[in-house]
């Protein structure tokens, strides 16, 4: 497996990955300790309820979420940040269609092809 991405990352030279209904993935870059991730979501469209061991920290680019995160529920927009400490349920439900950039340390290898 590749333990590190380039130096650079040009959206147009990358495809989308479908992850979910309504939901698509880019990895943008990485290494062993840290993973930055693009997450396009159509209105509608949920990131379901779920927990891992990474550290993950996810901005709002665009649109309308709401987030759950251990057991909160806000609603955020863009400009807006949420953090899901390791092993804590987290998930979204996309209100108005949007993109979520997530880091994650360490790197999510179960992305990885």
């Amino acid at each position: 497996m590749n333990i590190q991405s380039g130096a650079f990352f040009i959206e147009s030279d990358n495809e989308w990955e479908t992850v979910g209904e309504g939901v698509k993935r880019q990895i943008t870059a990485y290494n062993t300790t840290l993973m930055l991730v693009k997450v396009a979501f159509e209105t509608g469209s949920i990131g379901a309820v779920h927990q891992h061991y990474h550290s993950q920290a996810s901005f709002v680019a665009s649109g309308k979420f709401e987030v759950k995160v251990d057991g909160v529920t806000k609603t955020l927009q863009a400009g807006d940040t949420f953090f899901a400490m390791p092993n804590l349920l987290h998930g979204v439900v996309c209100l108005e269609a949007g993109m979520l950039i997530d880091a994650f340390s360490p790197i999510r290898e179960d992305f990885l092809k």
